[in-house]
Parts: C-alpha cells; structure tokens; sequence
C-alpha cells in the first residue's frame, strides 16, 4: 500500500497552511546562492499543490512572502519577485490541469507593478475553476491584517454601521483577509523551525502543527502524504474531552 493509499479520504482537512522554510539552508548545505534555493523551491509548491488537488482538499495557504521579508537584501527580494512572475506564468497550464483556483491574501498592492499584473492576471484566469482554492500569502502578516481588522471594524462603529455589542467571532473573521476562507486545520512548517513567525494567528486557533525536518526543495507529494497521515492520527477535540468526541462520533 502506497502513503497516498493510506489516507483516509473521509478524514482530511478542509484548510491546510504551509511554512515553506529552509530554501537558504538547502543551497547554503550544497555550497549554492541563496536565489537557487528559492528557484529549486518553486518544485516543491508544484508538488504539494498537485497533492492537495488530488487528495480533493478544499484550501492550500502558502507563506509566501511576510511583510518582514522585505528587511532581506534588496537582490534577494528582486529574485523572489521574479520567481513569483516567471512561476505564476509557467504553472498556470498546472492550475488549469488541476482545477485550482488561485487567491491571495495581504497587501499585495506593495508588490512591484509586474509581480502584480501578473498576479491579479492569473487569479482572473483561474477564478472559475472549483478545485482547490491555492492561496498565496504576500506582503502578508497576521499582525498588521489584526490591526487592519481592528480599524475597519472601528470605522464601521463610529459611522453607526455596527453597534459594538455586535461584534462576534464571525465579525472578525469577516473582516479578516481570509473571509473566504475556513478556519486552517493543519498548519505544516518545513526546515525543524517550531515557531509560527506571524501567520495567520488568528486563524490557527484550533489548528494540528506539523513540523518535518525536511527542507523545503526537499519537499515533496510524500512528505505531504505522511503529513495528511499524522494529522488523521490525532484526536481533535476542540475543547472537549474524550469521552465526549467518542459520544459524538457513536
């Protein structure tokens, strides 16, 4: 029996978000640039998005690019914009193959102008297909969209639009990027990094963690298999015993 024939098709997550780490260490253990580690990369999101297709999973976030990263060398942030530009035009024959719908979150407008033509381009091109929904997390951090959160519920209060005892759960989430979206129930992160490095915080509140030594280029429709794998291992019980699930599930 093969991993993918170990999955369980009843049992998989709706959202699963992925960390893509280790593209430097990979080029760096191989005596490379930097920028080939993020080119050999690109293969591994070819990969895990092909996989979550042909599992039928309904949501794929990748950790794209963080707000943060524009702290790194300005040739290093021109490589990986053109990385998403060249990537994005060569894999949309694979989102069309594979039904997948491409959707972003974060403040892509900061984006140089052709990494943004290119990219609101393909999300025209694919927003009629009803696979997976693949989101791609740019310019994205899960602190600064609270706070956009935050402000615009504000506004909405002080225009008399909301009243504040009506604000819920589902008041935020509606007002988060991720309104489309459900809640992530499986958060993988490559390289051995135990950190969440500001993604998507509010959304991973009930979220399964994976953590995998492998480094991203290594990554591939295996790992993701094995990943699924644990995950249907688990007992998510949301704040509820045991017992409890076992009723439920009777």
């Amino acid at each position: 029996m093969t991993m993918k024939q170990k999955i369980d098709k009843a049992k998989l997550p709706r959202h699963v978000a992925v960390i893509m780490d280790g593209n430097g260490r990979w080029a760096k253990k191989r005596g490379l640039s930097r920028v080939l580690g993020h080119r050999k990369g690109v293969n591994a999101v070819r990969e895990t998005v092909e996989a979550a297709a042909e599992l039928n999973i309904e949501a794929l976030t990748l950790y794209t690019f963080s707000t943060e990263n524009w702290n790194r060398p300005k040739s290093e942030v021109d490589t990986l914009m053109n990385i998403l530009v060249n990537s994005l035009q060569k894999e949309l024959p694979t989102f069309q193959k594979n039904n997948v719908r491409l959707n972003t979150i974060g403040n892509i407008e900061r984006l140089p102008s052709k990494a943004f033509k290119k990219l609101t381009d393909t999300i025209q091109a694919t927003e009629k297909n009803t696979g997976l929904t693949l989101t791609l997390a740019l310019n994205y951090g899960s602190r600064e969209e609270i706070v956009n959160m935050t402000r615009t519920i504000s506004k909405r209060i002080v225009n008399n639009e909301l009243k504040l005892e009506e604000i819920d759960e589902n008041i935020i989430n509606n007002h988060l990027y991720t309104f489309t979206l459900p809640d992530v129930d499986f958060l993988i992160r490559t390289s051995g990094e135990l950190r969440i490095s500001n993604f998507l915080l509010w959304q991973i509140a009930y979220a399964e963690f994976y953590f995998t030594e492998v480094l991203w280029p290594d990554f591939n429709k295996e790992d993701f298999y094995k990943a699924i794998i644990n995950y249907q291992s688990r007992e998510r019980r949301f704040g509820k015993t045991s017992e409890q699930i076992e009723n439920i599930n009777e």
